[in-house]
């Protein structure tokens, strides 16, 4: 069991994963990316209280995918680029279809 006092994170965040068997360490980066990209300010704050923002921003730039939205957040939260975060690369090589 670890050390660290257990973060309160929304049950909202975790909808589909059993809440109460999460390994907060074990799982961190799963955690994070979720904080990021379903939590609000708050969540976010505890996150980087819990984890501390060199475990934040590790986890954040070698996440595999994230969404759009997510990764313009983390860019501004970590104060990194957008080409630093792994997740960036691929998109970029594969912007999408155009409509016509």
């Amino acid at each position: 069991m670890s050390s660290k006092q257990k973060s309160v994170f929304q049950r909202r965040i975790f909808w589909d994963v059993d809440f109460d068997k999460l390994d907060y360490d074990r799982r961190a980066n799963f955690i994070i990316e979720r904080v990021f990209e379903r939590g609000d300010v708050e969540d976010i704050r505890n996150c980087r209280r819990y984890y501390g923002d060199e475990k934040v921003s590790d986890a954040l730039l070698n996440a595999k995918f994230l969404p759009l939205h997510t990764t313009y957040l983390a860019a501004a939260v970590i104060d990194r680029p957008l080409t630093d975060f792994r997740c960036y690369k691929p998109r970029q090589s594969n912007p999408g279809h155009w409509t016509y």
